[in-house]
């Protein structure tokens, strides 16, 4: 049974990682979907991607979108309504991690992890929820992180993101619920992607799995499986919540 069938959704940052994988599990699931990619250099993944999504027999496109630049969200959400006609879900995955201790950590570098991990969220669910308002029904799903809820040396700007998209999940859910629009936030904990590639290996990848009920990281499925379900009708009485996808990690 396709739970997404005929759907539309948007994933911000789908070109690789966590976003591929929403984008294929949805794919699968029978939703059309429009995914942004931000740099020149992912241009050929990300025509990989729409290539892979629509000979699975959906409607796919890519966007070369920057999901921290309001005027960009703006322009990319009219022309994904123009190309599909409506929006069902988002999922605002779009994120960078810029790890320093903050002593040797800059405004800039501060920043710019604002901007691509909290504005974006921001930007991108000021205009969806525009269509969705129109249409009484959508699903937000945003991407946290188990950071933003147990903190963590040297990712105090990659926690303070991820804990504040977590605050704007749930006051947004208040805000729309009469409109019969949820939002509602994953938190994964470690997930095998590129971004964690260089703890895959040695003593110290035994060491984060060791502190891991599960005893794994996790794969993108499996975080593709949540949101999954957060934007099927099986998740159609759920809002306002954070969904730790952690293996137990925050327990």
């Amino acid at each position: 049974m396709k739970l997404l069938n005929t759907k539309n959704t948007i994933i911000t940052g789908a070109a690789r990682g966590i976003g591929e994988g929403i984008a294929i599990k949805f794919a699968e699931h029978g939703s059309n979907i429009a995914f942004t990619y931000v740099s020149d250099s992912s241009a050929a993944k990300a025509k990989a991607l729409e290539e892979k999504l629509t000979s699975m027999g959906v409607k796919a496109k890519a966007y070369q979108s920057n999901a921290g630049d309001y005027a960009a969200c703006e322009s990319f959400v009219n022309e994904v309504m123009k190309e599909f006609g409506s929006i069902d879900i988002c999922v605002n995955n779009a994120g960078i991690s810029k790890d320093n201790l903050l002593l040797r950590m800059t405004p800039e570098q501060w920043d710019e992890v604002m901007q691509v991990n909290l504005k974006s969220v921001f930007n991108m669910t000021k205009q969806v929820i525009r269509p969705m308002m129109k249409a009484k029904s959508g699903s937000i799903i945003n991407m946290s992180s188990v950071i933003g809820e147990m903190g963590n040396a040297g990712q105090s700007s990659y926690a303070a993101s991820k804990a504040g998209i977590i605050g704007f999940t749930k006051s947004i859910a208040k805000e729309l619920g009469s409109r019969n629009i949820r939002s509602n936030a994953v938190a994964p904990g470690f997930v095998e992607t590129d971004m964690t590639s260089y703890l895959k290996e040695g003593e110290g990848a035994e060491k984060y799995k060791a502190d891991i009920p599960l005893g794994r990281f996790a794969s993108t499925e499996d975080i593709a499986n949540v949101c999954l379900f957060l934007a099927s009708d099986m998740g159609s009485y759920v809002t306002g919540q954070i969904i730790s996808a952690c293996g137990g990690l925050n327990i």
